[in-house]
């Protein structure tokens, strides 16, 4: 009894040393582990001003929050709204991203997945032939001589099976966070992909609307120009009748002759323009050809966001620019504390259980019913300079991320600031343009009837025409730059569709 006794006694006291040196090479790995560098924490861009207009120090109305945009009242253009929900239909560019889309949403969801323990069902059957002088080998001769086995335990030695029906799951307990955040930095990047897609299709809709104003712009030239060779064939025709009185000369004539073919050829390179302007536009929409209805003028874009106090903050955090850069920052943040978990242990458990045999006709037998529980804690020791470099690496790419996004703020402020201005100057623009086409329409027919009263030559007229033409065609320039402008500030307040 004493002897049983002092037996689990020393198995006890075993059993504690072992403890003791577990926990002990346990507190060592720790310990080294707790020597791992941080994560950067910049996660804020520099704070941002009250109003765009800085040089407005006086108090104002509260900001308001900032309503996302919508094409159909920002630009009030009914043929335009409906080529813009035809380009985000069929246009390839746009559907392939949305493809991307589906692909980041799989590694969100292959993240998520690992964070779960891995079960597999596993039916597993080989053959092994041992030679006489292995280690195998003679165990199993020694085995089949055994007087303390059945005929079911006694092994082929001709060929050994070794059959394996069951299920096999293993688990890496995320205690250091590695595996939760790669699950966060897969969840950011899809975040970030979807505002990339907003900020593909904010361009996409831009680009419409750009070649859609140009072509209004082509088409209103075009009529000017039409307009412009009535007039100059009213001056031909005057002209030529004085020639046949001997009150003008053959120099005369040929100069307005001269002057009508200027203006037919520029009238036709014209018409190629329209015709290059609607090709590119039916690209954007994804079609062979056609042609594109449209507008016969520019309808004015409902700019109510210029006359309130909206949240800088709100805006600029809306853009999809802005967004993506932010949502690509905290997923760099959550890649470099994953790479920073790299320093602390791993535990790993695992195990498996079904039934194990080698024979075939023992494979479903109470006896062949096995299980294993597994536990393993691995820590680096040798390979910590390429988990150093892997950290740093992380570490790096997180302050690129922040600077990026920093930058995208900055340009973001600035941008729609310019743009602010810029429409608010384009409005006088236009309004001193339209009063110089009414002076020159004036001059033009001044100069007609000087002419005829012999007061003015035939260069006066053609001048006066040119000038007019020329302003014109200058007028339907600053609308279209205008229109052009319009659509800028509809990218730079974050875009939109119903």
């Amino acid at each position: 009894m004493k002897e049983i006794l002092n037996q689990y006694k020393n198995t006890d006291m075993q059993f504690l040393r072992t403890i003791k040196s577990a926990v002990v090479i346990m507190g060592i790995l720790l310990l080294t582990a707790c020597s791992a560098p941080k994560v950067s924490t910049k996660l804020d861009a520099a704070k941002l001003p009250e109003s765009f207009d800085m040089e407005k120090k006086e108090a104002s109305a509260e900001a308001q929050p900032f309503i996302p945009l919508k094409t159909e009242t920002f630009f009030k253009d009914p043929k335009l709204e409906e080529l813009l929900k035809k380009a985000i239909a069929k246009n390839p560019d746009y559907l392939i991203m949305q493809e991307r889309i589906l692909i980041a949403n799989s590694h969100l969801k292959v993240a998520k997945l690992a964070l779960l323990p891995s079960l597999d069902l596993v039916a597993d059957i080989s053959g092994t032939h041992f030679g006489k002088y292995t280690m195998e080998g003679v165990g199993n001769y020694d085995t089949n001589f055994s007087q303390n086995i059945t005929e079911k335990q006694r092994i082929n030695e001709d060929v050994t099976p070794n059959l394996f029906l069951g299920a096999k799951v293993s688990w890496e307990a995320d205690i250091w966070g590695k595996l939760s955040n790669r699950k966060k930095a897969a969840q950011q990047r899809f975040f970030a992909s979807q505002q990339g897609i907003r900020l593909l299709q904010t361009r996409l809709l831009g680009d419409v609307a750009d070649l859609y104003f140009k072509l209004i712009a082509l088409d209103k030239q075009a009529a000017i120009y039409d307009d412009n060779l009535k007039t100059q064939e009213k001056a031909l025709d005057i002209v030529s009748a004085q020639r046949s009185v001997g009150k003008a000369t053959e120099l005369a004539v040929q100069q307005f002759n001269a002057q009508n073919s200027n203006i037919h050829a520029e009238a036709s390179e014209l018409k190629l323009s329209i015709d290059q302007t609607e090709k590119a536009l039916l690209t954007l929409l994804g079609e062979y050809g056609g042609k594109i209805d449209r507008s016969a003028d520019f309808l004015s874009g409902h700019l109510e966001v210029l006359n309130q106090k909206i949240s800088v903050d709100s805006i600029i955090h809306k853009r999809p620019d802005v967004s993506e850069a932010y949502f690509e920052l905290l997923a760099s943040n959550a890649d470099a504390k994953s790479a920073r978990a790299a320093f602390f242990p791993t535990l790993n458990l695992g195990g498996y259980t079904g039934f194990n045999s080698f024979s075939f006709s023992t494979v479903f037998d109470a006896g062949s019913f096995a299980w294993q529980l597994l536990g393993g804690l691995t820590a680096p020791v040798f390979n910590k300079g390429q988990i150093k470099q892997d950290f740093y690496v992380s570490n790096r790419r997180q302050e690129i991320s922040f600077l990026q996004y920093q930058n995208s703020v900055t340009t973001a402020f600035n941008e729609l600031s310019a743009l602010l201005r810029r429409n608010e100057a384009y409005q006088d623009v236009l309004k001193y343009k339209m009063n110089e086409i009414d002076h020159l329409e004036i001059a033009v027919n001044v100069s007609n009837d000087l002419y005829l009263s012999g007061y003015a030559n035939y260069l006066e007229i053609i001048n006066a025409q040119k000038n007019k033409l020329q302003a014109e065609l200058d007028f339907v320039d600053i609308q279209l730059r205008n229109a052009n402008s319009q659509v800028l500030l509809y990218k730079a307040l974050g875009g939109g569709i119903n």
